[in-house]
């Protein structure tokens, strides 16, 4: 055990600098991460917004939004191997169907059911009464939307958004298999070569950069959600809609 805590440490000082280095690694792993949760949230939190204002249709489409969530990651990739790799050879931009684009459409499927879910839940579930107190202030339509039933459902959509986050950042390591960069390409090329160190090594920062991921939205949410909903519910008080409104 000590000499592989030794190899351990000779590892991460060999190896944090150049195109192969973790610190590129990671940077490519946070790179398809991060476009694929923005796309799902672009996606689904606009169509979830409105059914849950609308508190209509909801239930089919969290019904099919949530395919995603029966579906194995490493089955999208491979089904969408084929498709990135027919877009790569008509869109001249595009080298290859490898790479960043298979990735991306497997953690953008990852990504879609927790936030759509929970917006649609939190905008659905937002008190009657808490609207009724809006609707007084003179809030109509998307009025309320914006200004009441958003911020009171904030709490409900950050939380979904951070767990989309942490369980894309956790599965970017299968963008290795179809030549993609990013932390994974140690866990493979560690089981290639036999390389127990590598394997650990890749692991290791994929665990950490989880946590890390997991801290930073939850301090997050301490700063975005809107004060007087800190301490409160989805079941809102009227008197906290007319505190937000303001």
């Amino acid at each position: 055990m000590a000499e592989f805590l030794t190899d351990l440490l000779a590892w991460f000082g060999d190896n944090w600098s150049g195109s192969t280095g973790y610190i590129t690694r990671t940077w490519e792993h946070l790179w398809v991460s991060g476009w694929a949760v923005l796309a799902a949230m672009g996606v689904a939190m606009p169509l979830a917004s409105w059914l849950g204002h609308a508190r209509r249709g909801g239930i089919l489409a969290i019904s099919v939004v949530n395919v995603g969530r029966a579906l194995p990651s490493f089955g999208i990739v491979a089904l969408s191997l084929p498709v990135t790799i027919r877009i790569a050879r008509n869109v001249p931009f595009i080298d290859s169907g490898l790479g960043f684009l298979p990735t991306f459409v497997a953690l953008f499927a990852l990504a879609l059911p927790p936030i759509f879910t929970n917006t649609y839940t939190g905008v659905r579930n937002v008190s009657p009464e808490a609207v009724e107190a809006a609707r007084g202030m003179g809030f109509r339509g998307t009025g309320i939307l914006w200004k009441v039933e958003l911020p009171l459902a904030s709490p409900v959509i950050l939380a979904g958004i951070r767990t989309s986050s942490v369980q894309v950042v956790a599965t970017a390591t299968l963008g290795a298999l179809v030549a993609y960069g990013g932390l994974g390409r140690y866990i493979i090329d560690g089981f290639a070569l036999r390389d127990n160190v590598t394997i650990f090594a890749g692991a290791l920062l994929v665990a950490a950069l989880s946590v890390l991921t997991e801290v930073a939205f939850s301090i997050a949410e301490r700063w975005l959600v809107p004060r007087p909903l800190r301490n409160v519910g989805t079941q809102q008080r009227p008197e906290a809609a007319a505190s937000v409104a303001r």
